[in-house]
């Protein structure tokens, strides 16, 4: 990464989204101590909203966040130039396609090669935003990136009131207190049922501290 880029990621998360998750929203994280402090590593995460990324990457130290990097739809994010910037430069994002693509070419590739570089990637299985606190079917991509890299710990993390914040489809902030749930990495050989468990792990964090359901 350019030492340019770097700096004004850094001033982007720094003095723009840190006050703005910490002060104005308001944050509540358990279990802290669970997510990684060096990589490779993969955080999976449900998503609700544009902000899930943001928080995440909110939740590492400031000197590892250019070294965490957000697995996304690059047919939403590269979908024009400033948008494209923005994204790649400033957020970080690996871009990956989730249209059906030729024979031959390998879409994780891309998430191999941070990982190899000892990079975090951001993952969300369900590959979209979906309704808030409503955990959606997960896609194989998280799976075939583990079983390629099993000693890699994937930490589940359940993010909650996010998707009222800043729903899907609005562009207006609502003040609204966040809960982020961190789970323990799931470590060693991966077993054909991962899928299955990485979804129970987050719907287990899910029922952590459980509110009145939402309107």
């Amino acid at each position: 990464m350019r030492m340019v880029t770097k700096i004004a990621r850094w001033l982007f998360f720094t003095l723009i989204v840190r006050p703005l998750i910490l002060i104005v929203l308001g944050l509540n994280v358990r279990n802290r101590e669970r997510l990684p402090n060096r990589g490779p590593a993969i955080i999976a995460a449900n998503h609700n909203s544009h902000l899930d990324t943001l928080v995440l990457i909110t939740l590492m130290p400031p000197s590892l966040s250019h070294r965490v990097r957000p697995v996304a739809a690059a047919d939403y994010f590269l979908r024009n130039r400033l948008l494209a910037w923005f994204a790649k430069d400033i957020i970080g994002i690996l871009p990956i396609t989730r249209q059906r693509i030729e024979r031959g070419v390998d879409p994780l590739e891309i998430c191999d090669a941070a990982l190899k570089r000892g990079e975090i990637l951001i993952f969300f299985p369900e590959g979209t935003r979906g309704e808030p606190e409503r955990i959606n079917r997960f896609r194989r991509g998280i799976a075939h990136l583990a079983e390629r890299h099993p000693d890699v710990p994937v930490v589940p993390v359940f993010m909650r009131g996010l998707g009222k914040a800043l729903p899907k489809g609005e562009a207006l902030l609502v003040p609204f207190l966040l809960d982020v749930y961190i789970g323990e990495p799931l470590t060693g050989r991966v077993h054909a049922d991962f899928l299955n468990t990485l979804r129970a792990r987050i719907r287990s964090l899910a029922e952590t501290d459980k509110g009145p359901e939402w309107d």
